[in-house]
Formats: structure tokens, C-alpha cells, sequence
């Protein structure tokens, strides 16, 4: 039996063999071949293989995501047909390199030439040559491809050095129980897509690629961080012991889904939904959400070769507000950069991504882009009470040019007939350290805030939230970054404005009871988060916790926040 200690960053507890993502080993020897029609028909059989592969991978994509998304697999399908490249290989063949050389120079040199070309269309067939011919090199090797497009038949644990946003995204929940990775935090995009399919994930585990066979029987623990590889029959009874309290304890949790988020003592507030495509609409529904309070737009730009049009964007909006049926929803602009790419928009690479250009920078630099989702949005306004945020603000100056374009639009689409909500707001993430100090002014201008945690945590201690060498930074409730949300609370109130919060500080048990007492309006998480977080305001009283907020305020340490709220705060009803 083995134990791997990892972070725990969304609870639960399953059971299931591992599915290992690992990098092949694809290391082969330069060797002259005696018989070249053998090596000829060795190499064949290969591409056949994988020609069946990438159908069947094709087919079940097409099926699963939509002819878009799968039309990768259509580009894969057309580079094994390439009569071009697969005679350059035939003929290295013929000249007695064996298959794995000749596949690497032929493959080597078309890449080469299609990087220097001048043409956008070519420069993105290297990426299909690339996977293509990693695909045959492993087929002539008799290499397993562990493929996440496959079908799985049977329950299993992902294990994966990471995963992207859009792979987590994908994972089909019917046979995925969990996933463990190597690297990635508590607030990481894959753990908190985790949190929104509701399953255990455990993540920063250095070592468990190496750690953990494929096919290996693992016990997942999401709510401590703990990973069980091949348990004892004992282990395994205490853990599914463990499995059925959680299961009884979301279960009573359910008497909360039709009640309002109401404190002890009667001050309201609203318990929303983070989401990121229009699908996940429906777990915040099913939780009782009160609403969405943050739509990550992103995800309607990843996974494919080009932008979305206005028209794909507007249903997607417009499906989702009127999913919502009247309720808050508020739709966070395009905030990619960072740890978020889109490869056909060929940004820079940068050696700070996350202090660079991203979010509204790019909004504000590449506007024809912009206008388009402004346009959508505005468009399916009309449909349910939308609310629109911009990302990733540090100026006023900012804020004032992304509205100004919003006006612009505004009136563009009401002169062309189009009929615009009435009610529409508009508001900003506070997620810098400057915009959270100049709140004051920012208020004259904002309809609301959302407070941005993850990004405002790692801004004000300087630690970068995607790396576990400085996980021990990532401190919400450090002094500096409660009194700057604080500082925001306050200066919205004296304008007459609401503030959310969509950082996963929102669902945090510690941080409830001080945000609370601060005044904060909506608390935004993962579906999952919505019953638990409700039935804890629940037995909150504001009036109780509110003169607390000086002494909390005047702490020196995050530790000595956490100690005097579990011994002041939690429980005063």
C-alpha cells in the first residue's frame, strides 16, 4: 500500500483504477535496416493503425462535442493521407534508415518548412504533423497512447502531471471519479473546474506520474488531499465508511436548495454559481443558486481555430440567461493571457504572463474583438437580467475606455432595431492592488464589484498561485488582502453599490463569518459550494459578527486571522 500526500482542492471521496496521462517513452535507436521491404510494410501497418485510431477518436468526438470541435481529429485524418509526406518517408525507408528515423526527418523537415512559411494556415498544420507523427512513432514502437478522446468503458481516477482548463473540461464525468496532478493549487483553473463537476480532485502531488501505475486501484480523498494506492481491505472499509457520512451530510444539505441565503438575524445576501460554459448552468440550478456570479467567457474561445462570431456568442449568452429565468447573471469579458492562450491570436511569449498582456489589455488593443462579444452580450440582454464585468482593470482610465465602448455598441445595435435591456449593469473586478486602494473613485463609476480573490491574493503577496514552491503565499486571510477588501466593501457602500466576491475565498468557512461581517453582498463559487455555504450563513448573525471587524483588521498574521475566528467567530448565531 502506498499513501501520496497532495493538495486537497475539491472534496469528496472515490474509488477506481488509475488512468495515467503520461508521456510516453518514445526513444528509439538510429539503426540501418537489411530488409527494407519489411521495414516498409512495418511502416504501413503503423499508419493503418493509426488511421483506425484518429477515426475512432473522430467519430466519438463528433458525437461528444460537435463537428467544430472535432474537426482536429479531420485535420489528423488529412496528414495521414498527405501523399507528399508519406512518400518523403518511403523513400528515407528505401535508403535504409529504419521507420522511426526516416518518420522523425521527414516529418522534422516538413514541420521546418511549414514554420517558414508566411501563411497562417500552414504554421497550424506543424501542430497536426507534430501529434500525427507522434501518434505513428508510438504505433511503430507498439507504445500504449493513453488517449482522453478514447471511450472509456469502466470508473477511473485521471492521474496527470496537469491538466489544462479545456482537458478538465472535457473529462466525462460518467467514468471519471477524480483526478490527482503533479503540479497546480488550490485556486489552479483545473482544480476549480473540479469543484464545478463535483468531483475529488487532489492536486500538487509532485510525484504521483512516477508514483502510480496505470491501472492501479486508487482511493481518492478530495477533502484531505490524500491519495491510497492499492489498499489494505481495512483501509478500504474506512474510507468507504468516510464516502457514506459525506454522501448523508450533502444529502441533509439538500433541505437548503429552496431556502433563501438569509444570516441568522435576517440580512440577505446572494449565493451564486461560477460557470464556464452554458452547460454549467445547470448545476448551479440545481443547487439553488441564486444566481451566476461569474461566467468565464474564455471557454467559448478555446478549443477551436478561430474567434467565435457574434452569433455563436449570443446564443451562448442568450441559452444561459434564459436558463436562469429572471436571476442575476453577470458575464465576465474575454480574460485570456496569463495561463489561458489562444494559439490562433499568436500572442507573445512573455516573461510575466500574469503581470502582462492579458484580460481587458487585450480587450482594449484588439477592439474588433471586443465589440463583438460586447455586441452578443448586449444583444442577449434582452433575454434575462444581464450584468457585464470587465477583468483584470488597474486604471480609471480603463475602465472609463471599456464603457465608453460598451455605449458605443449600446446605441450602435438600438439604431439598427435591436432592443437592449433597460436594467443592464455594468461592473468591474477588483483583482489589483490599485484598483482595490482607489475603490473610492472607482465607485462613482461602477454599478458594482466582484472581487476577484485568486488573482488579488497573488498580486498583493507577489506569489505566483499556479506554482507550489510559493503555495505557502497564497494566504486569503492575510491582513493586507482583508483590509483591501474591506477598503473596497466600504467604498462601494458609501456609493450606494453592491459588492460580490467570485474568488474561491467566497466558499472559504474561515473567510465567511469576516466577509459577512464586512457587509460583502454576494458570495459566488462552484456549484457545488452553493448548500454549504447557504446552511453556514445560515447559522451567522451580521450583527454579532460586525464588531469584530476592528480587531480582525489589527492582526499581524494570517495564522492569528484563522485562530481568532475559529475561537471568536464561528458558531455566533
Amino acid at each position: 500500500m502506498l499513501e501520496i500526500q497532495g493538495i486537497a482542492v475539491s472534496q469528496g471521496i472515490a474509488f477506481a483504477n488509475a488512468y495515467c496521462l503520461k508521456e510516453p517513452d518514445l526513444s528509439y535507436e538510429e539503426i540501418k535496416v537489411a530488409d527494407v521491404d519489411a521495414e516498409l510494410e512495418r511502416f504501413k501497418v503503423a499508419v493503418m493503425k493509426t488511421k483506425a485510431e484518429l477515426q475512432e477518436i473522430y467519430e466519438i468526438a463528433q458525437k461528444k462535442f460537435g463537428a467544430e470541435k472535432a474537426a482536429i481529429f479531420a485535420a489528423h485524418l488529412l496528414v495521414l493521407e498527405d501523399p507528399e509526406m508519406l512518400a518523403a518517408i518511403e523513400a528515407k525507408i528505401q535508403t535504409g534508415m529504419n521507420a522511426e528515423f526516416a518518420l522523425d526527418e521527414a516529418s522534422n523537415m516538413f514541420i521546418a518548412m511549414f514554420e517558414g512559411l508566411d501563411n497562417v494556415y500552414m504554421q497550424e498544420r506543424v501542430a497536426d504533423i507534430r501529434d500525427v507523427s507522434k501518434r505513428v512513432l508510438a504505433n511503430l514502437l507498439g507504445v500504449e497512447m493513453v488517449d482522453m478522446n478514447r471511450r472509456l468503458a469502466s470508473d477511473v481516477i485521471i492521474v496527470a502531471k496537469d491538466l489544462t482548463p479545456s482537458m478538465t473540461a472535457m473529462l466525462d464525468t460518467k467514468y471519471v471519479k477524480g483526478f490527482i496532478t503533479d503540479i497546480g493549487g488550490k485556486t489552479s483553473h483545473s482544480a476549480i473546474l473540479a469543484r464545478t463537476l463535483e468531483i475529488p480532485a487532489v492536486v500538487g502531488t509532485k510525484n504521483a506520474t512516477q508514483d502510480i501505475q496505470h491501472g492501479a486501484p486508487i482511493i481518492i480523498d478530495g477533502t484531505n488531499g490524500k491519495i491510497i494506492v492499492n489498499a489494505t481491505s481495512e483501509v478500504s472499509s474506512f474510507y468507504r465508511q468516510q464516502q457514506r457520512i459525506y454522501n448523508e451530510e450533502n444529502e441533509e444539505l439538500l433541505q437548503y436548495r429552496s431556502l433563501q441565503s438569509i444570516s441568522a438575524d435576517g440580512f440577505s445576501v446572494e449565493i451564486a454559481g461560477n460557470i464556464g460554459n452554458p452547460e454549467d448552468a445547470e448545476m448551479v440550478i440545481n443547487a439553488g443558486g441564486d444566481g451566476i456570479g461569474l461566467f468565464r467567457t474564455e471557454f467559448l474561445y478555446m478549443e477551436r481555430q478561430e474567434l467565435p462570431t457574434e452569433e455563436e456568442q449570443f446564443q451562448a449568452y442568450k441559452s444561459v440567461l434564459e436558463k436562469m429565468q429572471g436571476k442575476p447573471t453577470i458575464v465576465r469579458t474575454l480574460d485570456i493571457g496569463g495561463d489561458k492562450n489562444l494559439p490562433y491570436l499568436k500572442l507573445a511569449d512573455e516573461m510575466n504572463p500574469f503581470l502582462g498582456y492579458r484580460a481587458i489589455r487585450i480587450s482594449l488593443t484588439q477592439q474588433e474583438m471586443f465589440r463583438v462579444q460586447l455586441r452578443a452580450l448586449l444583444r442577449a440582454s434582452a433575454y434575462g437580467n444581464l450584468k457585464i464585468m470587465f477583468p483584470m482593470i488597474a486604471t480609471l482610465d480603463e475602465f472609463k475606455m471599456a464603457k465608453a465602448i460598451l455605449l458605443e455598441e449600446k446605441q450602435s445595435l438600438t439604431n439598427d432595431g435591436y432592443l437592449i435591456s433597460e436594467t443592464l449593469e455594468v461592473g468591474m473586478m477588483i483583482e489589483i492592488p490599485s484598483a482595490a486602494i482607489i475603490a473610492d473613485l472607482f465607485a462613482k463609476e461602477v454599478d458594482f464589484f466582484s472581487i476577484g480573490t485568486n488573482d488579488l491574493i497573488q498580486y498583493t503577496l507577489a506569489a505566483d498561485r499556479m506554482n507550489e514552491n510559493v503555495s505557502y503565499l497564497y494566504q486569503p486571510y492575510h491582513p493586507a488582502v482583508l483590509r483591501l477588501i474591506k477598503n473596497v466593501i466600504d467604498a462601494a457602500q458609501r456609493q450606494g453599490k453592491w459588492v460580490g466576491m467570485c474568488g474561491e475565498m467566497a466558499a472559504d468557512e474561515i473567510a465567511l463569518p469576516i466577509l459577512l461581517g464586512f457587509g460583502l453582498n454576494e458570495f459566488s463559487m462552484s456549484a457545488s459550494s452553493i448548500l454549504k455555504t447557504r446552511a453556514h450563513i445560515a447559522k451567522l448573525s451580521k450583527q454579532q459578527l460586525m464588531p469584530h471587524n476592528e480587531r480582525i483588521l489589527q492582526l499581524s498574521t494570517a495564522s492569528e486571522v484563522e485562530e481568532y475566528v475559529k475561537n471568536n467567530l464561528l458558531g455566533l448565531s
